[in-house]
Formats: C-alpha cells, structure tokens, sequence
C-alpha cells in the first residue's frame, strides 16, 4: 500500500467499502492535514505568527478539499449518476473505451480543485476489471487527456447485463489515483469507491442506446445528478 503523496494509484482491499468510507473528511486527507496542523502548531510555538498562518491556512484548504459530504442517490435502477463533482467537459459518440472497441456514449466530467473529489458508483452492478496506466500530467480539461494521462479504468456490469466503463483521470495537479475497487465486487449506485488528490477528470462509457440527460456545460454532482438511463 502507498499513502497519497507522489505519482501512481493507491489501492487496498476493504470488506464494507460503504461504511469504510463515511465521515465529513475522506480518510485520504488525514495523511495532509495531521502533518500540517503539526506544522503549524509548531511555527506558533516558536512564534513565528506569519509562517505558522500560510501552514495553518494550508491545513484549512485540506480540510476543505477533502470533504466528504454525504449523498442521496436516485432509486430507479435504470438512472445513470455521476461518478464525480464537476463540470460535463463533452457528450460524443465513441468506438472505443481506453482500447476496448465497441459502440460508446461517452461523459467527459472536469473535476477542479474546487471541487468535491470523492468518487462515486454510477450504477449498481458487479466489477467485472480494473486497470491501472501510467502516463502524462496534462491538464485534465484538454481531450489527449483520456488517452495520454495516468488513469485508473473500471469496468462494471449491471444486474441487467449492461456494460458500463467509467475512468478515473489524473490532472496536472492529481499525481495520485485512489480506488477501492477489485475485480468480482458487488457495488451499489452511490456508493463511495476513491478519488484523486488534486484536481482530475472522469470519463464515463455508457451503452448506445443509453438515453443521455444532461448537457455540455452543465454542472453535475456525485452520486445525485442523472447522466443518462439504460434502455
């Protein structure tokens, strides 16, 4: 297991994953905001006010970008939600999924360092695999992103035996992937499964005949807004 700090994915096995992953902060964020309250305790008691104030408003942007708010997903098992906080960056037709060829609608999600950036289950299903690929740090928004940057793909099978592909994208500023997930798991819609440092992008593969609910531009929330519905 390697902790978030550096280049690559984070991944480790967990049997309640739902439960593993409550609280007002992701578990992920400890590993910044311990150090940094340390930090700043320490300036202060050198009394060094000004540099104990930059590390002590650096412990609060950590506490603030690893929040972890609580989510209410919609109960129609056909309803896609977003796996991601963000932005949808573009809806295309696609022929393949990160090379795996087939007939795609694809969901491109920017995720900003504003942003909530725990990650979520678009629909629930089994994890049929999980691939990791090193690669670039490009910004997240550019399209040579899906194909070029380092990602994390998860393939997931639906009760009704749709495929859905969703992939989890580093940015310029993201250097570490973090997912829960592992092949054969049964994983529910909503459920929180990772996320990634800093600042990223999320594809989404859905099903051709998928019937596509929201637009360019639009504002999307995890685990709550509808991209599409499985026919």
């Amino acid at each position: 297991m390697r902790s978030c700090p550096g280049t690559g994915i984070w991944s480790r096995r967990t049997t309640d994953m739902a439960n593993d992953r409550t609280g007002l902060i992701a578990r992920e964020g400890f590993r910044f905001i311990i150090p940094l309250g340390l930090i700043t305790a320490a300036f202060a008691l050198l009394e060094m006010p000004k540099t104990a104030s930059v590390a002590f408003l650096a412990t609060l942007f950590n506490v603030w970008f690893f929040r972890n708010p609580e989510r209410n997903s919609p109960a129609d098992e056909k309803a896609v939600v977003s796996p991601a906080d963000g932005k949808v960056l573009k809806i295309e037709e696609s022929e393949q999924a990160d090379g795996i060829t087939g007939r795609f609608r694809k969901i491109s999600i920017f995720m900003s360092v504003l942003n909530v950036h725990v990650n979520r289950i678009p629909v629930s299903g089994r994890v049929e695999a999980v691939r990791y690929k090193k690669g670039e740090f490009r910004f997240a928004y550019v399209d040579k992103a899906s194909s070029l940057n380092e990602r994390n793909l998860i393939r997931l099978r639906t009760d009704g035996g749709k495929e859905i592909i969703f992939v989890q994208i580093a940015g310029i500023l993201a250097r570490r992937i973090i997912s829960d997930l592992k092949e054969g798991m049964p994983v529910r819609k909503g459920e929180r499964f990772g996320m990634i440092c800093y600042g990223s992008r999320l594809d989404v593969y859905l099903p051709p005949e998928t019937e596509i609910a929201v637009s360019k531009g639009e504002s999307v929330i995890a685990g709550e807004t509808i991209l599409g519905y499985l026919r």
